[in-house]
């Protein structure tokens, strides 16, 4: 399935992925629907429409009734992915979410765009913070952000097989490619990059090339890192944070509120294991602003350097 695509960028959106990924998967699976609120360009499913227009339905700008709508479509037995911004496909749609997805367990994909800060001048209504953590904890929801172009296409072809809610969370801006197009990825099982003694750092989404930037640092220093990447945060790995323990410092990094989304998840667990000392970097419980990405994750602290400190800090 990656041979149609041929991408030789070092930096592109993980929202170009799933647009690649879901066309493919569409021409063999005619169960796939897209089910779109009038932002398919933004959201990379024109192609998919245009390319299988019988598997598309655009319901306007109303998220809403989209959820509704792939609700119904699940219970014939479609695998539907309402495609959207994560602000409107977590918040806006959480109602129907819950009563209409959840809790009959059906099987709908929410597959959204502009996770996190990625929507930069857009603002703050439209960057989703919180996202991932209120999605977290409603029952039978599975959340997921991959890192990178080859991951994402990876995991949203791994969440068409998975039966049941899945909230994937997509990156409007650029971000680096770390994975080969032959990595695999599982659903609730992280990705170890670096194995070190010292201290371990956890990261997922659009934050992973920062901390393996920071791993790589602190190794010129001497510092002996375990990276690992989060890519999904529900079901959490739990066995690969009790791994983390032994280093006995533990730093999570993410695009998200700090509340409730990775670094709350990762320490839920050392709370109920004990051993290790978390140290939580990613947006500092407040809403963005109109900025430059980059811009905006320095104002949280989610950058490089941060990372790097705050190593520094555990270490002593």
């Amino acid at each position: 399935m990656m041979s149609t695509y041929n991408v030789t960028e070092k930096k592109i959106a993980t929202r170009e992925g799933f647009g690649h990924e879901i066309v493919e998967l569409g021409k063999i699976n005619k169960n796939i629907y897209v089910v779109d609120i009038d932002i398919g360009k933004s959201c990379k499913t024109t192609e998919f429409a245009n390319q299988l227009p019988n598997q598309h339905i655009n319901v306007g700008i109303a998220e809403q009734n989209a959820a509704g709508l792939a609700a119904g479509l699940a219970t014939t037995g479609k695998i539907p992915f309402i495609s959207t911004y994560a602000v409107f496909g977590s918040l806006r749609m959480l109602e129907q979410i819950r009563q209409e997805v959840c809790y009959p367990h059906l099987n709908v994909k929410i597959a959204c765009s502009h996770g996190g800060l990625t929507p930069a001048n857009d603002g703050g209504s439209h960057q989703a913070i919180e996202d991932m953590g209120v999605l977290r904890t409603v029952p039978n929801m599975t959340v997921i952000m991959a890192a990178d172009y080859h991951s994402t296409r990876k995991l949203v072809a791994k969440a068409a097989e998975h039966y049941g809610p899945v909230y994937l969370r997509f990156t409007r801006d650029t971000v680096p490619v770390i994975y080969g197009e032959d990595e695999e990825f599982e659903i609730g099982k992280a990705k170890k990059l670096k194995d070190g003694k010292d201290i371990a750092i956890i990261a997922n989404g659009d934050t992973l090339h920062l901390a393996l930037k920071a791993s790589e640092l602190l190794e010129n220093e001497g510092v002996s890192v375990k990276l690992l990447d989060f890519h999904t945060i529900k079901p959490l790995d739990r066995d690969a944070v009790v791994d983390c323990l032994s280093t006995g410092r533990i730093i999570t990094v993410e695009d998200h509120n700090i509340l409730n989304g990775l670094g709350s998840a990762v320490s839920e667990v050392v709370a109920e294991e004990g051993g290790a000392v978390v140290r939580r970097i990613g947006v500092q419980d407040k809403f963005g602003e109109s900025a430059p990405y980059e811009k905006l994750l320095e104002m949280n602290g989610i950058t490089i350097d941060n990372i790097v400190a705050t190593a520094h800090s555990l270490l002593k």
